[in-house]
């Protein structure tokens, strides 16, 4: 262990933290105490608004016999995530990041109990599940940047990566998990259960990171803001690498429930080929950051980004399901080229707007994978699905490959 020099600490501020060590992998990152507090406040809140999606879509249904509002349950949210994601990105920089963090959970904390109250009305249910969403880019971007302070250098890169992990294993287990509480426990109940969740993320956060000063002074001061950061070509680029393949990755998942029926693939086989790509993703990311070094990451991050869309090819042939799954599992396992983009990102983007930056990279991830949901879902209205699936590898590679070559301009001439 290292101790990291205090530079750049506004008086009264607490200690820097201890450093992880850059070559002991996942198992340093652990040892960090605050990057503890941090991840098990974000398994907490993950649970949370997992089961708040599903208990309030059930609640809904159950009120209204509406599957129109019961899916609109879920489309709240990804709605909210561009415009807060661009109306709110400056909180992350502006205030101190532990208060913006507790504050955000306390937020959601209420909105979950307002939606617990009797009689609360439908559409009440839907804007506090809308303002839960739009808190979402802002509590998101704070956190990773965060992350940058109490991890120091790769580190920072691990921790990213073990809350993805973690995201990942919930969109395998958590919606499952979910269900069954509601087998023993009513819609309200869990909904209790949610706010009692942030409740318990905040009380973590709260105790278990150091005061830190807000790091926008100098952003306001000259003028900064969002322009500014899409100004910079460097940080367009690394942000397109983070957006443009999410955009197309997404199409097979947004059409799955088509294709496994016209694959009579049956609701076993839906689960398995909903299941094959977040659990290559988290293979990806586990093998890449505890067995690759920083430089190693750095050198596979453009290859492996040109091929993250190359398996969709299998489905121009109407492969068999296990061909599928196996396609939509590698395509996970390619994702781990965003280790390496985290990196060139947090070295791009000045310190004084970095919590802004994470919150507009994160709405728009957000925002990209939904609008991308809606283009397959409307392309496959005139195009059989299969053939929406494997076009999604021949256009999508073609844009990402587009994009590589900036990055890889950008970096050259650093």
């Amino acid at each position: 262990m290292t101790i990291e020099a205090d530079t750049g600490a506004a008086p009264g501020a607490d200690p820097a933290p201890v450093a992880a060590s850059p070559s002991g992998g996942y198992r340093s990152v652990f040892a960090v105490r605050e990057f503890r507090a941090v991840f098990a406040a974000h398994v907490l809140s993950l649970q949370g608004t997992v089961v708040a999606q599903i208990a309030l879509a059930v609640l809904v249904f159950r009120l209204t016999s509406s599957p129109l509002l019961s899916a609109l349950t879920f489309a709240l949210g990804f709605v909210p995530y561009a415009l807060s994601g661009t109306l709110l990105a400056g909180i992350a920089d502006r205030f101190p990041p532990r208060r913006v963090l507790v504050v955000c959970d306390l937020l959601c904390a209420a909105c979950a109990a307002g939606m617990v109250l009797p009689g609360t009305p439908i559409a009440v249910l839907l804007v506090l599940r809308g303002l839960m969403a739009a808190v979402g880019p802002v509590f998101t971007g704070t956190r990773a940047a965060s992350l940058a302070d109490i991890l120091p250098g790769d580190a920072f890169v691990l921790g990213r990566s073990l809350i993805r992990i973690v995201a990942q294993g919930a969109q395998v287990v958590g919606f499952g998990v979910g269900g069954l509480l509601l087998i023993v426990v009513p819609p309200r109940g869990a909904l209790l259960l949610t706010a009692a969740a942030f409740l318990g993320s905040a009380l973590l956060l709260r105790l278990g990171t150091r005061r830190r000063p807000a790091r926008g002074a100098r952003d306001r001061a000259s003028g900064g803001g969002t322009g500014r950061l899409l100004a910079d070509r460097r940080v367009r680029s690394l942000l397109l690498l983070a957006w443009v393949p999410s955009f197309f990755a997404v199409v097979p998942e947004a059409l799955a429930a088509p294709y496994a029926d016209s694959a009579g693939a049956g609701t076993t086989g839906l689960g398995l080929f909903m299941a094959a790509m977040p659990v290559g993703m988290i293979l990806g990311e586990f093998l890449a950051g505890g067995y690759l070094s920083p430089a190693a990451r750095g050198r596979i991050a453009v290859p492996l980004a040109a091929c993250t869309l190359l398996p969709y090819a299998v489905f121009l042939l109407r492969p068999a399901l296990p061909w599928s799954l196996a396609a939509m599992f590698v395509a996970g396992l390619t994702c781990a080229y965003i280790l390496g983009v985290d990196q060139w990102f947090i070295d791009a983007v000045p310190e004084e707007m970095r919590g802004r930056a994470m919150t507009v990279q994160s709405a728009g991830l957000m925002t990209i994978q939904g609008a991308g949901m809606v283009a397959a879902g409307a392309a496959a209205e005139f195009v059989p699905v299969h053939l929406v699936n494997g076009w999604s590898c021949v256009i999508g590679t073609l844009c990402v490959l587009a994009v590589l070559r900036t990055v890889r301009g950008k970096r050259t001439a650093r």
